[in-house]
């Protein structure tokens, strides 16, 4: 064994919570239909009649997609009258599909 290396890696490991919750969101990644979300909203901001074209879905199951892209903390959104608005989280959102998207591309 050796133990440095080991030391190291146990003092530099996540907390059993944040593993759960990073497990939670690579699950809420793994969908193709979300994917597809984040990616237009990483584009532009778009009322949810807009999303649902974009993707193909139903604006229902566009609002199910949107209330687990919401509790991961990927999606934000903003109210206009009756119309809303959703947009990426912040930037760890951007990120996070744009170096998804570069690795499977190379």
């Amino acid at each position: 064994m050796h133990r440095g290396a080991v030391e190291h890696v146990r003092a530099s490991q996540a907390g059993g919570a944040e593993i759960q919750d990073l497990a939670e969101l690579f699950r809420t990644l793994a969908n193709p239909t979300r994917l597809r979300i984040l990616e237009a909203l990483a584009l532009e901001e778009l009322c949810v009649c807009d999303l649902a074209v974009v993707t193909g879905i139903s604006q229902s199951a566009l609002s199910h997609q949107l209330r687990q892209l919401r509790q991961m903390g990927l999606v934000r959104y903003r109210k206009a009258g009756r119309m809303v608005f959703y947009r990426l989280a912040d930037d760890h959102a951007t990120t996070l599909l744009a170096v998804g998207l570069e690795h499977v591309r190379e």
